[in-house]
C-alpha cells in the first residue's frame, strides 16, 4: 500500500512539473535572455562608439576636401538647381554645410531609433552596435540628399547650426566642468591617504598654475607686444583676472575646494584665451608668430589634423558622458544594461556636425574660409571668447551654488521659527 501510493505521488509531482514548465510564466522565463553574454555585448557596444567617431573623423575630412579642393578635384554637377552654375554651390562654404547636413541627418537617425535603448539585449541595443552594411547604405545616402537642395534651405540650415554648434559648446563646458569636478575629488584628502593624497593634489595644482601663468605671460609677450594692441591686452587682462577670482573663491572657507580645481580651470580658460586670440585674423601689429609669406608649410597642415583631431575627441569624450548630464547619478547599474546612454551618443554627434560646419567655414555663412585653414576669423575668436567667459561663470556658480543653498535654507529655518 506504501508503494502504490509512493508511486502515485511520484506520477502527480512528475505531473505537477510538466504543467508547471508549459505555464505562460515558466515559457516566459525560459525566453528571458538570460544565457546572453552580457560581457561581449557590452564590448560590441564599446568598440560601436570607435567605429562612429572614425565615420565622424572622415566626415570632417571630407568637408575640408570640399571646401579647399572639390571645385578643382571634382567635375561639376549638373543639378544647377542646387549647386548652381559651375557647381560653386556644392563646394567651398556650401558644400561644407551640405556635408554637415548629411553627418547631422545620419546621426540624427540614429538617435531616433536608439533613444529608448536600455538593455543590451533589445532590438535598439543591436542597431547601434551591429547591422553596419545596412547603416554604411544609409550613411551614404544621408551624404548625398543634401546635394540635391536647393542653396536657400543649405543657408537655412547654416543658421539652425550656429545655435547647434552654441549648444554643443555648452555641453562640452558642462562635462569639462563634471570631469575637473571629478578629478578634484579623487585626489582630495582622505582619512586614510591624507599625506599621499596631499602631496598629488599639492604637486597638480601647482604645475597647472604654473602653466597658466606661463600662458598669461606668452600671450603678452606674442598677441600684446605694444599698447596699441588693446583688444588683446583686454583679452588677457580680463583672463588673469578671471584666475584670480576663481582661486579665491575656491580658498574661501565657505567654499575650500583647494587648489586643485582651481588650477585647472585655469589652464583652461587660459588655453581658450589662447584659441581665440589665435583665431584672429592676420594682423602683423598684434602677432609676431603668424608668417607674412601666406604659405603652408608642414607646421601648418600638423595643426589643421590635430584641430580636426580635437574636434572628434571633443564630440567623442562629451557623447559617452552622459552621467555629467543626469539628475540621479547613483542608479546602479544591472549586468544587462547598456554602458553608456546610445541617443545621448547620437545627439552629441549630431551636434558635433553642426560644429565642425561652424568651425571650417569660420562662423560666416558668406565668405569662403582659406585652404588649411579652420575657426579663423573674428567671429570665430568672438564664439571662444564668449565660450572662456561662459565657462568661468558657470564654474564659479557650481563653487558657490552650495553656500548660497545653504544660506537659503537656514534663512527659511529662521522664519519658521516663531
Amino acid at each position: 500500500m506504501a508503494e502504490i501510493s509512493g508511486s502515485i505521488a511520484a506520477v502527480e509531482s512528475s505531473v505537477i512539473g510538466i504543467s508547471s514548465t508549459n505555464s505562460p510564466r515558466a515559457k516566459a522565463s525560459s525566453m528571458d535572455p538570460k544565457n546572453v553574454d552580457w560581457c561581449e555585448e557590452r564590448n560590441k557596444s564599446l568598440r560601436a562608439r570607435y567605429i562612429y567617431a572614425i565615420i565622424f573623423f572622415i566626415i570632417n575630412l571630407t568637408a575640408w576636401f570640399i571646401r579647399d579642393y572639390g571645385h578643382s578635384v571634382f567635375p561639376p554637377p549638373y543639378y544647377k538647381e542646387a549647386c548652381g552654375t559651375a557647381g560653386h554651390d556644392c563646394f567651398h562654404t556650401l558644400g561644407v554645410l551640405r556635408v554637415s547636413l548629411g553627418c547631422f541627418i545620419f546621426f540624427f537617425l540614429m538617435f531616433l531609433t536608439t533613444f529608448i535603448a536600455r538593455k543590451l539585449y533589445e532590438a535598439c541595443s543591436k542597431w547601434h552596435s551591429g547591422w553596419w552594411k545596412l547603416k554604411f547604405f544609409l550613411l551614404l545616402a544621408s551624404m548625398v540628399v543634401p546635394f540635391f537642395i536647393p542653396p536657400g534651405f543649405i543657408h537655412i540650415y547654416g543658421e539652425v547650426a550656429r545655435v547647434g554648434a552654441g549648444i554643443f559648446l555648452l555641453l562640452q563646458l558642462i562635462s569639462v566642468i563634471e570631469f575637473i569636478r571629478w578629478w578634484n575629488k579623487y585626489w582630495s584628502p582622505d582619512e586614510q591617504n591624507n599625506q599621499r593624497s596631499c602631496s598629488i593634489a599639492l604637486f597638480t595644482s601647482t604645475v597647472f598654475y604654473g602653466v597658466s601663468i606661463c600662458g598669461i605671460v606668452s600671450m603678452y609677450y606674442f598677441y600684446a607686444p605694444r599698447p596699441a594692441c588693446s583688444l588683446n591686452i583686454f583679452f588677457i587682462t580680463w583672463t588673469a583676472l578671471l584666475l584670480i577670482v576663481m582661486m579665491v573663491i575656491s580658498l574661501h572657507s565657505k567654499v575650500n575646494r583647494g587648489l586643485l580645481s582651481s588650477g585647472i580651470m585655469a589652464s583652461y580658460v587660459v588655453f581658450l584665451c589662447w584659441s581665440a586670440i589665435r583665431s584672429e585674423p592676420v594682423d602683423e601689429k598684434c602677432n609676431v608668430q603668424k608668417p607674412d609669406n601666406g604659405k603652408f608649410d608642414w607646421t601648418t597642415i600638423l595643426g589643421f589634423l590635430i584641430a580636426i583631431g580635437a574636434i572628434v575627441m571633443a564630440t567623442f569624450s562629451t557623447g559617452i558622458d552622459s552621467k555629467s548630464f543626469q539628475f540621479n547619478k547613483n542608479n546602479v547599474k544591472l549586468e544587462d544594461d547598456i554602458s553608456y546612454n546610445y541617443g545621448f551618443f547620437h545627439m552629441i554627434f549630431s551636434l558635433g556636425a553642426m560644429y565642425f560646419a561652424m568651425l571650417f567655414i569660420s562662423w560666416n555663412l558668406k565668405d569662403s574660409a582659406t585652404e588649411w585653414s579652420i575657426d579663423v576669423g573674428w567671429a570665430s575668436a568672438g564664439v571662444k571668447i564668449i565660450n572662456e567667459w561662459v565657462a568661468a561663470t558657470i564654474y564659479t556658480w557650481k563653487l558657490v551654488s552650495p553656500v548660497v543653498k545653504q544660506y537659503r535654507v537656514v534663512n527659511n529655518e529662521q522664519t519658521m521659527q516663531p
